[in-house]
């Protein structure tokens, strides 16, 4: 059972997706939080597997709280516009992805299942847009001495991630077993210091690594 919690400070909201998810098999809202405070907290309370957090909530910020509990819990981002600069900086802080709050119910359950099993939401769709976006808008690239850890199969791996594939898909890319993939997968992650594969696919971005396509 995938244990949900559900952070937003619109009522409506919260109640919409806990009716949602309670009636798809295997996931359960165990609890709602208001704010990002609350959210903390209910995350330490409550050890939920996945929190569907709002990204715009009075006082403490979603991406703030995605920052203090992402390394105990995944991270689903909320918005209401698919090019929000915050989902951007939530990514960073440790989101695993990110859903539009209109999303269908099936799109929602899918999230969920995802980011539970230890993957990301990036492709296909806007995930990977708003990444290719606003990693434009990166400052000076100051990270690509850490990609020289790497070995060559790794850096071909963690290119591929940011192009959004999955391990099997990569695994018939380069002509590998989708177990030696994984391992690659591992050994990245731990390396560059990141903690799944949003944070890789943002990485690469920013180091230049992979470019975003002309638009």
């Amino acid at each position: 059972m995938i244990r949900v919690l559900v952070a937003d400070d619109q009522t409506m909201v919260r109640q919409g997706f806990t009716v949602l998810l309670n009636a798809e098999p295997g996931i359960e809202v165990v609890g709602q939080a208001v704010d990002g405070l609350d959210a903390v907290a209910k995350v330490a309370e409550l050890s939920p597997d996945v929190v569907l957090m709002d990204i715009r909530m009075p006082g403490l910020s979603g991406i703030e709280a995605t920052r203090r509990v992402s390394g105990a819990v995944k991270v689903l981002v909320l918005t209401t516009f698919d090019l929000d600069e915050y989902v951007y900086e939530a990514l960073r802080a440790g989101a695993s992805g990110f859903l539009l709050k209109d999303a269908s119910a099936a799109e929602l359950a899918h999230a969920v299942r995802v980011v539970a099993a230890g993957d990301a939401l990036l492709a296909p769709g806007v995930t990977r847009r708003l990444i290719t976006e606003f990693s434009r808008m990166a400052g000076p690239r100051q990270r690509m001495d850490r990609l020289s850890g790497l070995t060559e199969r790794e850096t071909e791996v963690l290119a591929r991630i940011a192009q959004g594939l999955s391990n099997a898909e990569i695994a018939e890319r380069l002509v590998l077993a989708e177990q030696t993939v994984k391992t690659h997968v591992s050994r990245i992650l731990v390396k560059l210091g990141l903690r799944d594969r949003t944070q890789a696919a943002v990485f690469a971005y920013e180091t230049g690594l992979v470019r975003p396509p002309n638009p």
